[in-house]
Formats: structure tokens, sequence, C-alpha cells
């Protein structure tokens, strides 16, 4: 059984309600809010230290977004993706709903079920988290309440979906991450199950590997998952404080990154994209920054630290790369998505 750590000057609730979901915090330090899985070990103090590390290495160009539950509003934003015309897609965790923005930040339309209650029916979300798209532009989304992914059109048509709760081939125990590969082929992370899946491009189940553990090739809970050009899958293992790197059939390549806060350490790194040139993001989530490294690990840049203004982060989750090298990140408890130049 997976050992979870709750200081006890730390409550974290998650409530699903028949309007949206609400976070409620108790006792929590001003300077650290938390996502739902992210174990709270991390305290004011260290994330103090963080702040001072971390210094603007990327432009900032914009933000959007704001609390709440209307349009270009957010609760939440947990995955984000950016398609070949630059239009941005998000996944509003606790409005269980996908946003379509312009990559200036201009609102376009949303999908999932009105006034964002949750359901199970097709095109209805539970806390969706990770989001990918394919080369036809054909987005999927980690449905995570429900155990499924589900696939839409680049509009919001529903089209397929799979999964189902269980232990089985292409079954789900909270999945959080998501990445599509040149040949179409679906990789999802499993938090709870410490696995990778591989599906085809029907959907069909390929492969899986990965146990609980602190090895090479074993996770920590995984959350985000990226695929580079040639077809390597790196693997955001938080709880492990590492990106693992592998190939597209599970063969463990390498790994870097530790505990802290130096450059190439991490704070429970959760989100992570990879651009045209091979080069890594990496959400240090509870560091709130963004590091950046070649695609063997070598540390190149990072900016960010803790805080509401522009380049400033609130345990920041997603992240994306367009085709002319923008970033975007989803800024958790600071309900907006911020976009860089680097």
């Amino acid at each position: 059984m997976k050992k979870i750590l709750i200081p006890i000057f730390i409550l974290s609730v998650i409530i699903i309600t028949n309007s949206c979901t609400q976070r409620i915090l108790t006792s929590l330090p001003a300077t650290l809010t938390p996502t739902p899985n992210m174990p709270a070990t991390v305290g004011a103090q260290e994330t103090a230290v963080a702040r001072e590390t971390a210094t603007m290495t990327a432009m900032f160009v914009t933000a959007w977004g704001s609390a709440g539950n209307g349009n270009g509003q957010f609760n939440d934003p947990a995955g984000v993706a950016v398609n070949s015309s630059g239009d941005v897609y998000v996944s509003d965790f606790g409005n269980n709903r996908i946003q379509e923005f312009s990559s200036a930040g201009a609102y376009i339309t949303q999908w999932g079920a009105p006034g964002c209650v949750t359901g199970s029916a097709d095109g209805q979300f539970i806390t969706p988290r990770g989001v990918a798209l394919d080369s036809s532009g054909n987005l999927y989304v980690v449905d995570t309440g429900n155990d499924r992914i589900q696939e839409f059109s680049n509009t919001g048509t529903y089209i397929t979906q799979w999964g189902s709760s269980g232990y089985g081939n292409g079954q789900f125990i909270y999945p959080e991450g998501i990445a599509v590969d040149s040949s179409g082929n679906i990789y999802v992370s499993d938090f709870t199950y410490n696995i990778i899946q591989k599906f085809d491009n029907t959907d069909a189940y390929i492969l899986k590997w990965g146990s609980f553990g602190t090895g090479n090739g074993q996770f920590g809970d995984p959350v985000g998952v990226a695929v580079d050009s040639i077809e390597n899958v790196y693997v955001a293992d938080p709880n492990n404080n590492r990106i693992q790197k592998f190939s597209n059939t599970g063969i463990y390549i390498t790994q870097w990154g530790s505990s802290g806060y130096g450059n190439g350490q991490f704070q429970y790194p959760e989100g992570i994209a990879v651009d045209s040139s091979g080069n890594v993001y990496v959400v240090d989530t509870s560091n709130n920054r963004i590091q950046k490294f070649s695609n063997t690990g070598t540390y190149i840049t990072q900016w960010g630290s803790a805080g509401t203004g522009n380049g400033q982060f609130c345990q920041p989750n997603g992240v994306a790369v367009d085709s002319n090298g923008n970033v975007y990140v989803a800024d958790w408890c600071n309900n907006r998505i911020e976009k860089f130049h680097p």
C-alpha cells in the first residue's frame, strides 16, 4: 500500500456539488495552496526559499482569467494544450469543463455540462485534468473523476471515449496526464496505479509500464506526460522529485532531479512539455517556477516565483509550448493562464 504523508496543520478537501467543484482549505499557510493530489509537505518557509531562488529569464507576454465560472474565468485551471493555429485549450478542473481561447487569450468556446455540473454522460466531466492534441487537431481529455479518456473535435464535438475504474489493461484509477506522439499513439499517466499506459490511434490498449517505488522506471504518483519528435516519453514523477525519460515502449533511458530548490531540483513537479527543438519544460509546482532542460536533462534556465504578479505563480500545474516557442502555463490557484516567450 502506498504511503501518503499529510501533516496535521493542513487539511485539503475536494467536494463535488451539483454546481461546481469546491476546494476547502483549512489552516493553510498563506504562501502555499496545494493542488488536490500534492502531498502537503512543503511549508511556508520552504516556499519562501524557492521564491528567492527563481529569477525571470523568460519574457512575460500576457495573462488571462480570474476566479469564477463565467466565460474566460477558471476554478483551478489544470491542463493546457495548444494547436497548430495557436488556439489554447484549458481543462477548467473545478468548473468541470474545457475552454478554448485564441493565443492572445480571447475566449472562443467551451464544453462540458452547463453550469459546471459534474456528470458521466458523453461530453461531461468530473474534474478534468490533462489535455493533449493529435496531428488532426482532435483533443483528448483526461476525465479524471470518471476514470476515462474522452476525445473531441477541435470545436468540442464529442467523438469517443474509453476507460473505466479498475486495475486491468485500459482501466484507470485517477488518471492525470496525457500525451500524443507523431504516430497518434496516446500515453496516459495513472496517478494511483503508478503506471503509464499506451494506446494506439484507435484507442486500443498496447502496453503499460511502471510500479510504485523509487527505482528506475518506478513512480511516486506520476502526473505530467510529454513526447518528443522521436517519440521518447518524459514523465513528471512528483513524489520522487524527478523527471524520467523512456522509449516509446517503456524502456527506461535516464532521469534527472532531486528534492530541493536549486537549479535542476524540484518540489513536486507536475506539468511537462517538449518544444520542437526537444527542450523540456517542467512545472516545478511547489517551487512556483518553470525550469527548462535539454532532452538529456541538462539544466538551461528557469523563471517564476510565488505571487500574483506577472510572471509569478501560485502552484502552477499544466504547461504547453506552441510552434513559435511560446510557453503557456496553467496558474492553478491564481485562476489564470500565463503566456511567456523564452
